[in-house]
């Protein structure tokens, strides 16, 4: 079933780095969308962007939000409450009818234990979003998860973090494999104009790198020097991420690599800065 116009897509998460990328791409297909948010925004009738004030962690202004809905991109998330807000927005969808829930997960879900305190608090991400899959997978609505490997944009936020530090302690061993938050926009859009599929392949990067070297190259583009120190995480979820449960290799689908991403992102800073 292919939306219309008169069936505007449902994005959670819309005003979030995937949510921004995903609206530009709904726009440029000529469809409607009706963004689910905590604060209110007004109407952008020229863009086809409709508001409605809603959380999903408590249910409220759900229901006014999934009215008449036929697809809901579901993007928002966290490090916790994502069991929760994925009960609510598929209670609410229920009510609303049959829409198709497009939910996107990370590479690792289910595979990385939170058996410990030091699991949960470090990699309770991962937990959070396998359990929103399956309230989605068990809610009797059609859907569709993708699951994509950490986005460009979040490793750079925790390597500009990272370089706060005059010592950077870099966890031994842990290896990602980023992907362009936009081409993972892409995506989803096709996904939420198909039928639904289910669990699909993964979407990763097209490289492989460990930790240190992402974070020695952002230190390097920005002109930061910092003493990078490796450090041994212990804990089952640590070692299933040395292992490789956080990386999809058989599917390096991601064109943009991090070099390119960076180099996007200190060029750009560059020109802003007065001449």
């Amino acid at each position: 079933m292919t939306p219309t116009q008169t069936s505007p897509i449902v994005v959670t998460g819309g005003t979030g780095t995937l949510g921004r990328h995903v609206l530009d791409r709904l726009r440029g297909a000529g469809l409607a969308a009706r963004v689910l948010s905590r604060r209110a925004h007004e109407d952008d009738p020229v863009q086809g962007i409709e508001y409605v004030t809603g959380d999903l962690a408590t249910g409220k202004g759900i229901d006014a939000a999934l009215a008449g809905a036929r697809v809901i991109l579901h993007l928002a998330g966290s490090s916790k409450g994502d069991e929760d807000k994925a009960r609510h927005l598929v209670a609410a969808a229920s009510r609303a009818g049959t829409p198709h829930i497009v939910y996107v997960s990370v590479v690792g879900a289910g595979r990385v234990p939170q058996d410990g305190r030091i699991d949960r608090t470090m990699f309770g991400y991962f937990g959070a979003k396998y359990a929103a899959e399956r309230v989605i997978a068990e809610s009797g609505l059609p859907w569709t998860t993708l699951r994509a490997t950490q986005f460009h944009d979040l490793v750079l936020k925790v390597a500009s973090g990272m370089a706060k530090l005059p010592v950077i302690p870099v966890p031994s061993g842990f290896r990602f494999q980023p992907v362009d938050s936009g081409e993972v926009a892409d995506h989803l859009v096709e996904l939420a104009l198909d039928s639904p599929s289910g669990p699909v392949p993964d979407m990763a990067g097209p490289r492989i790198y460990p930790l240190a070297d992402l974070v020695r190259s952002y230190l390097e583009a920005t002109g930061k020097h910092r003493l990078l120190v490796p450090v041994a995480v212990p804990g089952q979820a640590a070692r299933a991420v040395r292992d490789g449960a956080v990386l999809a290799p058989d599917r390096a689908v991601g064109r943009r690599t991090w070099e390119e991403f960076l180099a996007g992102i200190t060029s750009a800073r560059s020109s802003a800065l007065p001449s």
